[in-house]
């Protein structure tokens, strides 16, 4: 691992006229894993982009050491179209990448026979491939791309057949396979689902290089990052410690920093008053004059606001609806021939929060769009209840405004709103100031576009939301901000989420989608853990039943805990000997293969066939292998968590 970092010095960047950060200094430490925050448009991916070296600032430096091994999450979707996945993945190491297409490319050409020279020259790619773990490779390449969701079947297929979504996750794949020294990740968790989010922030935690990580996931950047970088007052500043740590900090420095523009602000009121009094008399000019350079200095170093603005959510109802808004009966769906939903059925009262949760791919946003009529059901049916007002959140908000009309158009509109001071008014609260209502639909931002949605909502007054991942492109802020406005909602609610603070503090009562069914609880998402334990939104928290495996019991329950406990114990001690043998034997079938590969005269004296057949041979062998390690690691940590107190 390289010792040294990038090193920021004094960095000064402007983005359309607007200074972004002035005087910024950054010395990022080996193993340090980093959160950059900061509102949007505060400079975040300009930073990222600086590092990199995409960028050029308009002032001071950016030391990148030349040893240094960097990855980032790439954004050309299109860039590896008719490449495999796999192959998309191993790219993230160029040296290796580099000698295992060589090598293909001399097996592709040599056909049935291989000349002396090219099989010289396999015989040291075998050597370079087999110092850099490169027969380890694929297998390794598979697992990233499992972890984040990709099921297997799908590795050997051209990249151009997957949504964009998941060819964010190939690329974020790529760059953690590069096994860098520090690695620069801009929002890796956009296009996750549950359980890859999850992998991520295991992965993250064990890993051993540096990283920085943009994000606007509160539990994600607690549950991976031990400082936070924070960009604001167009300056960064460091805290130790996860976001949690950080925000009580920050609220601190706000404080003061706000009681200091105040003190600025009434020193040049103070001065402007003496300057406008006396600057007539001559007996005073000149002392007028140099109170007035003293306000000109005084008006652009020192007095510098946030960049956080916070959206003024807050949603009302134009009457209460029925006890029971919605009913759903016997709710089934089909895609071809999978079964999304199930037999679904439940009540809302009037004034229920229901968080809908569940691991990916069992029909959450299925159901969503069910019970706000755009699709239909198989089987069974959604039906709002007596003066029922529904309002929909779509999760996809560029496919819901469309067109090439402005914000503040779109927005009339939409809520057939009139009144233009109603409309500048709502969009105001949604951070669109001065020319900004006029941006046309298609240049908005994600952010901008769901506040947006979210204003035609607030406009609409409905009694019953029903929202699909409204915090998808909101900042920290603006989740926080709607998540306080959900809580005040008198109506009633229904929503979608994959943010655990969110889901946390909104919902009140939890619907738990599951591939065989569902489950229908009372109570907080918190207060359902405590109860089940199936923490489909957190991998850093474990779930109570874990935590309550260590406790004793008293009398023959405490004898029993104790007893299948012995038991438990030698099943893992028996799991950890047969795996052992198992890696044993494969590692032993792996050797003279490998031999085989690196004898210079082996591509000469065998056949193309031959070859091939090694090379899978050694392929199965080395999953199996892998496997075998997983496994092992497994049992030996449950051999750990078993004998901790």
């Amino acid at each position: 691992m390289a010792r040294t970092m990038i090193t920021l010095s004094d960095l000064t960047m402007r983005f359309g006229g607007q200074l972004l950060y002035e005087g910024v200094n950054w010395q990022l430490n080996p193993g340090g894993h980093y959160g950059l925050v900061g509102a949007n448009g505060s400079g975040k991916s300009t930073l990222i982009r600086l590092m990199t070296g995409e960028l050029s600032p308009d002032a001071g430096s950016v030391a990148r050491p030349a040893a240094l091994r960097l990855s980032t999450l790439g954004q050309d979707q299109f860039r590896f179209d008719d490449m495999r996945l796999l192959d998309v993945v191993l790219m993230g190491r160029p040296q290796l990448w580099a000698a295992l297409d060589e090598q293909r490319r001399l097996l592709g050409e040599g056909g049935d026979a291989i000349t002396a020279e090219a099989g010289e020259r396999l015989a040291d790619l075998e050597l370079t491939i087999a110092g850099l773990d490169g027969y380890e490779a694929e297998p390794q390449a598979a697992a990233l791309l499992s972890g984040l969701g990709i099921e297997h079947a799908r590795h050997d297929r051209p990249m151009r057949e997957l949504s964009g979504g998941f060819r964010l996750r190939v690329l974020l794949a790529q760059a953690l396979f590069g096994q860098p020294d520090l690695l620069l990740l801009d929002e890796p968790t956009n296009h996750l689902d549950i359980a890859s989010i999850q992998w991520l922030e295991g992965y993250l935690r064990e890993f051993p290089g540096a990283f920085v990580v943009v994000s606007h996931d509160r539990h994600f950047l607690n549950a991976v990052c031990d400082t936070i970088a924070d960009l604001d007052y167009s300056e960064l500043r460091l805290y130790s410690g996860d976001y949690d740590a950080f925000e009580r900090a920050k609220e601190l420095a706000v404080t003061q920093k706000d009681a200091e523009i105040a003190r600025t602000e009434l020193r040049i009121e103070e001065m402007q008053q003496f300057i406008d009094r006396f600057r007539a008399k001559a007996t005073k000019a000149r002392q007028a004059s140099a109170r007035k350079k003293q306000v000109e200095k005084l008006e652009l170093p020192e007095i510098r606001r946030s960049s956080r603005r916070t959206p003024g959510f807050e949603f009302g109802q134009a009457r209460p609806s029925g006890r029971t808004p919605l009913r759903v009966s016997g709710l089934s769906k089909r895609y071809g021939e999978q079964t999304v939903l199930r037999d679904i059925s439940f009540e809302l009262q009037r004034g229920d929060r229901l968080a809908v949760v569940g691991p990916n791919g069992v029909g959450k946003s299925t159901l969503i769009k069910i019970i706000s009529d755009i699709i239909e059901a198989d089987e069974g049916a959604a039906e709002l209840g007596y003066e029922t007002q529904l309002g929909y959140f779509a999760q996809d908000v560029d496919a819901e405004l469309r067109g090439a009309e402005s914000a503040f158009a779109w927005l009339g509109s939409a809520t057939g709103e009139s009144e233009h001071g109603t409309l500048r008014a709502m969009l105001g609260r949604m951070l669109f100031s001065g020319d900004d209502v006029h941006k046309r639909i298609g240049s908005l931002s994600g952010g901008e576009s769901a506040r947006l949605l979210l204003a035609a909502l607030m406009l609409r007054r409905p009694n019953l939301l029903v929202l699909d991942e409204p915090t998808n492109h909101l900042d920290l802020e603006g989740r926080a901000a709607l998540m306080r406005a959900l809580r005040d909602y008198p109506g009633t609610l229904v929503f979608v989420s994959h943010d655990r603070h969110f889901v946390s503090g909104v919902g009140t009562r939890v619907l738990v989608l599951r591939p065989d069914g569902f489950e229908d609880v009372a109570g907080t998402y918190e207060q359902y853990l405590e109860r089940r334990g199936d923490d489909f939104l957190s991998a850093g928290i474990a779930s109570p039943r874990q935590r309550r495996g260590s406790g004793s019991g008293a009398g023959a329950r405490g004898y029993a805990a104790s007893k299948e406990q012995r038991r438990r114990h030698a099943r893992l001690m028996r799991r950890v000997e047969q795996l052992e043998r198992e890696i044993a034997e494969v590692e032993a079938q792996l050797a003279p293969i490998a031999a085989r590969f690196a004898d210079n005269d082996y591509y000469s004296r065998v056949t193309l066939d031959e070859i091939r057949a090694d090379e899978g041979r050694q392929r199965d062998l080395q999953v199996q292998l892998e496997a075998a390690l997983r496994g092992w690691e497994q049992a030996a940590q449950d051999l750990e968590a078993l004998a901790e107190p």
